[in-house]
């Protein structure tokens, strides 16, 4: 059995955040999307859960981070190849990310983020095939 993860992420604007993450290609379920909340398909056992900063709160007693300031994680992705990572990342940088590093080319394993609009940091790699 493939155990499902929801990354579970405060937005100050819902709208906004999905309208961003729409245009990098993604879709929501509209099943568990409405004002408060959006559920952002990454494959068949990967969401993020993107959640007004009102309804976060409920589910904590702690202060929300400003991740514009302060990094709480990195969410990191695997694609398919190099120039799908730069093309996410230019996607990204179109819809108002920033890209707060340069690229990362290990040889083996090749990198690059953005900064989404509510400062939350993605990261996609591409991993080089084993050669055997």
């Amino acid at each position: 059995m493939a155990t499902a993860i929801f990354v579970n992420l405060p937005v100050k604007d819902l709208q906004k955040s999905i309208q961003f993450f729409t245009q990098l290609g993604y879709s929501f379920n509209p099943q568990f999307t409405d004002d408060k909340a959006g559920c952002m398909v990454i494959s068949d056992t990967i969401y993020a859960m993107l959640l007004t900063e009102p309804f976060f709160k409920t589910f904590i007693d702690k202060d929300i981070c400003d991740a514009s300031k302060q990094t709480e994680c990195i969410n990191c992705l695997s694609v398919n190849s190099r120039e799908e990572v730069d093309a996410i990342v230019a996607k990204a940088v179109a819809g108002g990310a920033t890209t707060p590093r340069a690229p990362q080319d290990h040889g083996f394993m090749y990198g690059h983020g953005f900064q989404d609009l509510d400062g939350h940091l993605w990261e996609y790699v591409f991993m080089e095939p084993t050669q055997s």
